[in-house]
C-alpha cells in the first residue's frame, strides 16, 4: 500500500500521534482503535456491500497504480480510510457527483460531509433575480 506518493505537507501531518506513513502501514483492525467511538462502531460493525465494493475498486485502483481517476460512489456514509488518500472521489448529492479531493486532514471522516446536498437559498427583490410571476406586483397605493 505504499503506492501512495506523500506530498511534503503530508509528511508533517499526525492522526493521534501516528504519522501517514504509520497509518498506511497499519491493518484496519488496528487503524478502527484510533477512531472515534462512532466511526469505531460502524466499522467494527462491519462494512456494508456498498462500502466493501467501493474500497475493494479503490484498492483495485491503488494496485494498478492509477490515482487521478475519478471513482463515482452513492456511498455517502463511508468512512475515509488512509488508503484513500490522494484519491479523488465524486460523491453524489442527489442531484450531482461533487469532486472531493481526499486529504490526510480528511482521515475519520464520512465521505458525505464533503459533498453538500442543500445549497445556500438567495432571495430576491421582486423583479431582480426572482421568477417572472413576481415581477407582476400591485402598485402600493
Amino acid at each position: 500500500m505504499s503506492t501512495i506518493e506523500l506530498r511534503p505537507e503530508w509528511k508533517r501531518f499526525r492522526y493521534r500521534g501516528k504519522s501517514l506513513e504509520e497509518l498506511l502501514s497499519m491493518s484496519l483492525d488496528e487503524f478502527v482503535q484510533l477512531l472515534p467511538a462512532r466511526e469505531r462502531r460502524s466499522l467494527m460493525r462491519g462494512l456494508t456491500p456498498a462500502q466493501r465494493k467501493l474500497l475493494n475498486k479503490i484498492r483495485a485502483l491503488r494496485k494498478a497504480g492509477k490515482s487521478d481517476v475519478m471513482i463515482k460512489t452513492h456511498v455517502r456514509d463511508m468512512i475515509i480510510l488512509p488508503e484513500m488518500v490522494g484519491l479523488t472521489i465524486a460523491v453524489y448529492n442527489g442531484k450531482e457527483y461533487v469532486p472531493v479531493r481526499v486529504t490526510p486532514e480528511m482521515i475519520g471522516h464520512r465521505l458525505g460531509e464533503f459533498s453538500h446536498t442543500t445549497k445556500l437559498v438567495h432571495h430576491g427583490e421582486p423583479g431582480l433575480k426572482a421568477s417572472k410571476s413576481s415581477l407582476h406586483i400591485a402598485a402600493k397605493g
